[in-house]
């Protein structure tokens, strides 16, 4: 994933705004993954990056038999604990320790942007999927992390300051309500996400812009430009 440091340096900064509730943009985003992106349950759906552990659970209480793979050590220890009865695998998203095709579903929501090597999580997702599993993301909007706003109102322009395309290294600290969190990845224009799908062998079969549920003065300006995308892909078997 980004790097082993990188999380596990920023791994108690995250608890604390990942379990606030209401805090971030994932409350506001959360229903439309699972209800429009994610199928029903299988035997076996395994989280890339899984945290501390809020999505494997929300997967959980839908119903879902998970595995959770994450690679900062206090984040998988917090995911436990929160979770005595789960799986976490302490892991890279790049070299999956699960056997090939073992899974209905991976999950991937807001990670592959953390993850060194992108295009070989996408690969492992592939291989630990059966044949007409799916493969759910969810990742900033390309175009979110092209540019900034101008100022913090909600008609505030948003300016591109850089260019869109290519790979490009990104961190930012977010501050709000008293904590603080700063993130760090990579951004890649919406192509470079497809070949790596195309490449592994998957089938985009939707693909949607998503708006923000509650309308909160942090998330309003998000109305009027996709902060996420939500992808659904398909593994198609390969020929021979």
């Amino acid at each position: 994933m980004a790097t082993r440091t990188e999380w596990e340096d920023e791994a108690e900064s995250w608890v604390r705004w990942a379990r606030t509730p209401g805090h971030d943009a994932y409350w506001s985003y959360r229903r439309s993954f699972f209800e429009r992106i994610v199928p029903a349950p299988g035997v076996r759906t395994v989280e890339l990056g899984c945290g501390e552990g809020r999505v494997t659970r929300d997967l959980q209480a839908r119903g879902h038999r998970t595995v959770g793979v994450e690679l900062s050590p206090t984040l998988v220890g917090h995911a436990r604990a929160v979770d005595p009865g789960g799986a976490y695998l302490q892991a890279d998203a790049a070299r999956l320790p699960l056997a090939t095709a073992s899974s209905d579903v991976v999950v991937a929501y807001n990670t592959l942007m953390d993850i060194a090597d992108m295009e070989a999580a996408v690969a492992e997702a592939w291989r630990v999927l059966v044949p007409g599993g799916r493969f759910c993301i969810c990742i900033t909007h390309p175009m979110a992390n092209a540019g900034r706003f101008d100022g913090p109102g909600p008609e505030a322009s948003f300016v591109m300051s850089g260019t869109y395309f290519g790979r490009q290294r990104f961190e930012a600290t977010e501050e709000r309500d008293g904590l603080a969190m700063t993130f760090r990845g990579w951004s890649y224009a919406l192509e470079e996400y497809a070949r790596a799908l195309e490449r592994a062998g998957f089938l985009i079969e939707l693909l949607r812009e998503p708006v923000p549920e509650a309308s909160t003065p942090s998330l309003a300006r998000w109305t009027r430009l996709p902060l996420f995308l939500h992808i659904r892909a398909l593994k198609q078997a390969r020929d021979g």
